[in-house]
């Protein structure tokens, strides 16, 4: 049976609460601490993180996730090797195409080819020291050691670009098996085109998570999340998302009326509100992308997930009671996974 390993992902709303979030993640049992990058909504991620890597001694650290539009490439190489150095071997490197923290700036979103563009250079300055970004040469002398890039995937074209070109990769496709393997199938699919071994990707997937016996109420605390799942995996297209058809004007609807400047955020939100509407769609979005429950419930539903092909369960959960959610999964969850 293969073994679970649970990820927490922070948004730091403050330095203070990240970094005993981080602490106590890697006290009850988690493998890796993502920290968020969106500069108009959340304190400045590497600063975050360096902060983070220095309270704890065994969880990974980085970004979940950056983009490729905010910062320069020279720049994050220089940022993400800078927590390696202060906690060696335990950085890891996030990135996707860019949400809230593009969309605050009036910004688009990054195109694969500016994706693939991206992490090819901040491998090549890791591993070579210069390599040219836009036509143009870029240098970073001192980094010490290639740092391992996680590419967020949503859609069947960046599920695959993942797995030709990344060491990992965060899933957000939901937690339903059959979605799940399909994901699998097409980060491996792209992998096997680039000639690398599939096994050799390291498989991650966002759990939108809540430890409660009253199972209701604890959708509703985060409906937020849920309508952020309806906001950015389904942007762009519904194609090859696996979404009825039935719910394509609701998730458009939601679309139009998410608000970046409220991303996530905790209580009755606009965001949160948005849902309120869509009782159906809400309904959809905690099945395939929710784990709410008791323990026994909650582990049930990742244990599916993990059996369907993907091990490394990032966990959201952004509740008031925070660090008594972090507790449960890693006391009361983590071990029903073994």
């Amino acid at each position: 049976m293969t073994t679970a390993r649970l990820g927490l992902l922070c948004l730091p709303r403050s330095v203070a609460s990240a970094v005993a979030d981080a602490r106590l993640a890697e006290a009850v049992g988690f493998a890796m601490v993502g920290v968020a990058d969106s500069q108009s909504v959340f304190r400045e991620m590497y600063a975050t993180m360096a902060l983070c890597a220095q309270a704890t001694q065994r969880v990974r650290i980085g970004p979940s996730v950056t983009n490729p539009i905010t910062r320069h490439p020279a720049v994050a190489a220089a940022g993400i090797a800078t927590v390696d150095e202060i906690a060696p071997g335990r950085a890891f490197f996030g990135i996707g195409s860019g949400d809230s923290a593009i969309l605050n700036l009036a910004e688009r979103p990054s195109t694969l080819a500016d994706m693939r563009a991206y992490v090819e250079t901040v491998r090549a300055l890791h591993t070579k020291g210069e390599t040219t970004w836009r036509g143009r040469l870029v240098r970073l002398t001192w980094a010490k050691r290639a740092i391992p890039i996680y590419l967020s995937a949503e859609g069947p074209r960046t599920l695959e670009l993942a797995g030709e070109i990344a060491d990992g990769v965060i899933v957000n496709v939901g937690l339903e098996p059959t979605l799940v393997q399909d994901a699998v199938a097409r980060v491996h699919a792209g992998a096997r085109r680039a000639g690398r071994d599939p096994a050799s990707i390291d498989l991650w997937t966002m759990v939108r998570a809540n430890v409660t016996d009253d199972v209701a109420a604890g959708i509703d605390e985060i409906r937020m999340e849920l309508a952020s799942n309806a906001h950015h995996v389904f942007r762009f297209t519904l194609e090859g998302k696996h979404v009825p058809a039935a719910l394509a004007d609701a998730i458009l609807r939601v679309q139009k009326g998410y608000q970046p400047a409220a991303h996530e955020a905790l209580g009755p939100s606009p965001n949160a509100a948005l849902l309120d509407a869509e009782p159906v769609l809400r309904a959809y979005l905690a099945e395939r992308f929710a784990a709410v429950g008791p323990p026994s419930a909650v582990a049930e539903k990742l244990r599916a997930v993990v059996d369907a092909g993907i091990s490394g369960l990032l966990v959201t959960g952004f509740v008031h009671e925070r660090q008594a959610l972090i507790r449960a999964l890693g006391e009361h969850v983590r071990g029903r996974l073994a």
